[in-house]
């Protein structure tokens, strides 16, 4: 069977509207991890161990939902066992080591940049795999959302201070959006054989036993368990933006494009610059605007195919 036979294209396919929603919602929750990752930041946790909290607390949410639904949710075959070390060691591990060494390397805005070069992997590295169409359509969404990344950075107008970029930073940085877009590949063939929840709980029990010998684990229970409102924000960090939104983009992946669905995420940095504003006090920038419009135009741009199916 072709890849791309698993995508129901039925006029009555309620997913034609549902995928897209689930993959912007997990974008939303994504971009809303300042919340919480910035108090346990204060608190003394370094970013590796951040994200090892949040893997940890994922793979334990996943871990009591499947106790509770279905025991043989657990259960894969050996020789699937490389999909599962795609997506927890090739992604999540991987791109967060190079996004926080790229973030040591040069600046935040240049990190997060370099970090959103990801969908770009996803469109060819699908072209390839899944023989998904590049239409012209998708590029002028990427260039858009790419662009639209850039000006919310402020490395459009110089925010990034004027800082010399080495190679060793351009490459973390690229290595961090091939890594961060890996997850999507990697997700899209484990999902056409196991369950959304079997993908993600060992998504993260891999990730967080390969992170395991670069984090201190005394200081981060020591840390998470300090407080009742350290206890809240670290159950936050690995629900509401973690769990939540991987297992949203896992089953809005199993429905959709894959390129698509990359590109779509584009709304976590819309969402964590909103967040930045209202709750944090950063001043809101005419390059804010621009890059909000360019990303929402190419999310709507990328979305007009599902409306005019429906109507034929």
């Amino acid at each position: 069977m072709n890849t791309t036979d698993h995508i129901n294209t039925s006029n009555s396919n309620p997913w034609k509207l549902l995928a897209p929603c689930c993959v912007l919602a997990a974008g939303c929750l994504w971009g809303i991890i300042g919340l919480f990752s910035n108090t346990l930041r204060d608190m003394g946790l370094d970013p590796v161990q951040i994200t090892e909290l949040r893997s940890l607390i994922a793979a334990a949410g996943l871990l009591i939902i499947i106790l509770c639904k279905d025991c043989s949710l657990f259960r894969i075959h050996l020789r699937d066992l490389w999909m599962f070390l795609g997506t927890g060691i090739a992604s999540i591990a991987f791109f967060n080591i190079c996004y926080f060494l790229c973030i040591t390397l040069s600046t935040l805005s240049i990190a997060c940049t370099l970090l959103y070069t990801g969908p770009c992997f996803v469109m060819i590295l699908s072209c390839i795999i899944f023989r998904e169409k590049f239409t012209p359509k998708k590029a002028v969404a990427l260039v858009l959302a790419v662009g639209g990344c850039t000006f919310i950075t402020g490395l459009v107008s110089g925010g990034a201070g004027g800082v010399s970029i080495s190679w060793q930073a351009i490459l973390s940085g690229l290595g961090s959006g091939l890594g961060y877009g890996l997850y999507s590949i990697f997700g899209r063939i484990a999902v056409k054989k196991y369950s959304e929840l079997t993908v993600t709980f060992y998504t993260f029990v891999i990730a967080s036993l390969s992170l395991l010998p670069f984090c201190h684990i005394g200081k981060i229970a020591a840390v998470a368990s300090a407080s009742g409102f350290a206890v809240l924000h670290s159950l936050l960090l690995g629900l509401v933006s973690t769990l939540a939104p991987f297992l949203l983009y896992t089953t809005g992946l199993s429905h959709m494009e894959t390129g698509k669905a990359a590109v779509l995420t584009f709304s976590e940095p819309v969402m964590a610059t909103i967040i930045s504003i209202t709750v944090f006090g950063e001043v809101f920038t005419r390059n804010h605007a621009i890059g909000m419009i360019a990303i929402v135009t190419s999310i709507v741009l990328l979305n007009i195919n599902f409306t005019r199916r429906q109507n034929h």
